[in-house]
């Protein structure tokens, strides 16, 4: 067992070396590390006289992750829905959606292709990174391949990572996101780690 241990070290840290990142990406900020930190960001596609981001906490004031500054005279009292994005367990506090008001009616984003379409046209990084999270992508600062971003005026690109399976086998990803259109093109730039512990599943979002 040791062996194969340090046999999985080897190689990992060999993958890690074969990845070479360009110059001209930066470090994710660290403050950007999990999606609630990400939404306060976002600028809607069209114009909501209000939006809030929610989780389906049982609890109305633990629910509300952010809002936008509501009028004065608008009030929203509206039932969670049966799922959301972003679902991470089964009951309570497990996905979030976001609640909007447009034309003084109330509009649900419940799902990951619902959240890239209140978003729109991709305006920094942490829509993109909600974006590429959508798609089943994540990112850890730690390393330069799993958690570096490069802004020009067409895209937004991404160097992210997708965790699965026991042994978890975690692999490193170049993402570029249209950020006209939201569209996302994804490249491998392979496996750089595997473990026997499955609880090495969970990596930042």
């Amino acid at each position: 067992m040791k062996i194969i241990i340090v046999c999985s070290l080897i190689l990992s840290n060999l993958f890690c070396a074969q990845i070479t990142v360009p110059d001209d990406y930066k470090k994710i900020p660290d403050i950007l590390d999990t999606s609630d930190y990400l939404y306060p960001f976002i600028i809607p596609d069209k114009g909501y006289e209000y939006w809030r981001v929610l989780s389906n906490d049982t609890d109305s004031d633990k629910a509300v992750i952010y809002e936008s500054q509501m009028p004065d005279f608008m009030t929203i009292n509206e039932p969670v829905p049966e799922k959301g994005f972003f679902q991470k367990c089964i009951g309570n506090h497990c996905f979030s959606y976001i609640l909007a008001c447009k034309d003084s009616r109330s509009v649900y984003f419940s799902n990951e292709q619902q959240l890239r379409d209140f978003i729109g046209t991709v305006d920094n990084l942490p829509e993109a990174l909600l974006i590429a999270q959508t798609y089943g992508y994540s990112f850890d600062t730690k390393n330069r391949f799993t958690g570096s971003y490069k802004i020009d005026n067409k895209y937004i690109s991404i160097y992210v990572l997708q965790a699965r399976g026991c042994p978890v086998t975690k692999e490193s990803f170049l993402v570029r996101i249209n950020r006209k259109t939201g569209k996302l093109d994804a490249k491998t730039n392979g496996i750089y780690s595997k473990n026997e512990d499955c609880a090495a599943l969970t990596v930042p979002q």
